[in-house]
């Protein structure tokens, strides 16, 4: 099978996993678990199927998770639960970034605390989180020994650890002029490198390899080439691809990879920075000036580099080996 063909395979299992685990039979918590359910794309507003699955986000984490089982000679489908997990934790830190971020908006529709205000946003975060936790107790029922199962534990919740803090990180620049390119790097490496490691490293976990370390910096290195991809396509992106306009980052003074390379080299950009308000084509036309998006694709490419070599010495073998090779590489191909 192609990477395709494993999305196709995989994806309605993961989704019905997720599913499995936002159940419930109370009719007093219908609208809890409608507004987590709206949040992951399966009903709109009034809690009615959603006529597609648009909103759904990319599921990368959650199969990565499991095309790691499989490339490392395991039963994918004991990985199931895990990855239905991953895929919730990622989750529970979209909801309270929206509200942190006094972002409106989420895939394109209005996010869960703009539909129903902040405290209720924040609780349906802290359920996300905890049904992320169970979630992984359900490897029990999938015949994965309790020994495996704790060493699954305490990867994950290393990884919720750092997700809090990178997010810490990412608020404080908010509030800081200057910013140095490693101190974003260790930023990223919390807030999205860590958890798409973590995929990786619970998936060959569960196959009961000895690459796990391997396959780790795999993620990891993977995670830090899609965020700064990801900030790359912030500026200077199709915005009929992204769904969000190529001057938001700029105008918002978001300190994404390339807007701190760039202020640390540019006494010109500081002082556009600066001003009341940004002047977005002058700040755009000072980073090409200065070549900055060239320098940071080619960043992106240089982790993008040391995860395909992680992935070789982990010995990921047959067609899910194939697949993450394919997988890395769309990732930083891709346009949106």
């Amino acid at each position: 099978m192609n990477l395709q063909e494993f999305f196709t395979q995989f994806i309605p299992q993961i989704e019905a996993e997720m599913r499995a685990c936002l159940s419930s039979s109370d009719p007093a918590l219908n609208p809890y678990y409608g507004m987590l359910n709206y949040h992951l794309g399966w009903v709109d507003e009034r809690f009615a199927p959603a006529p597609t699955s648009h909103s759904s986000g990319k599921r990368i984490r959650p199969m990565l998770c499991v095309l790691v089982c499989r490339a490392a000679q395991g039963d994918p489908g004991q990985a199931l639960s895990a990855a239905a997990g991953i895929e919730l934790l990622h989750n529970f830190s979209l909801i309270h970034d929206d509200i942190e971020d006094n972002s409106p908006t989420r895939r394109g529709r209005p996010a869960v605390w703009k539909l129903w205000g902040v405290p209720q946003a924040i609780n349906c975060g802290d359920g996300m989180f905890t049904l992320a936790h169970l979630a992984m107790d359900r490897l029990r029922q999938r015949g994965v020994s309790c020994d495996r199962i704790m060493d699954v534990r305490e990867t994950f919740d290393h990884a919720c650890l750092a997700l809090t803090h990178g997010q810490y990180l990412d608020i404080s620049f908010e509030s800081r002029e200057r910013v140095s390119l490693d101190e974003y790097l260790r930023m990223i490496s919390g807030k999205t490198a860590a958890l798409i490691g973590a995929s990786a490293a619970i998936g060959a976990t569960l196959a009961g390899s000895a690459a796990v370390a391997q396959y780790e910096t795999f993620g990891r290195e993977l995670g830090l080439a899609f965020q700064i991809q990801d900030d790359v396509l912030g500026i200077w992106g199709d915005e009929a691809l992204t769904g969000k306009s190529a001057e938001s980052d700029v105008a918002t003074r978001k300190k994404s990879w390339p807007a701190v390379y760039a202020l640390e080299r540019s006494e010109k950009l500081r002082a556009l920075y600066a001003a009341p308000e940004v002047d977005v084509p002058a700040v755009l036309a000072e980073m090409d000036a200065l070549g900055v998006r060239a320098f940071a694709e080619r960043a992106a490419g240089e982790h993008h580099e040391r995860a395909r070599l992680a992935l070789r010495d982990s010995g990921a073998a047959g067609d899910a080996g194939q697949a993450l090779f394919e997988l890395a590489e769309s990732l930083l191909r891709r346009a949106a």
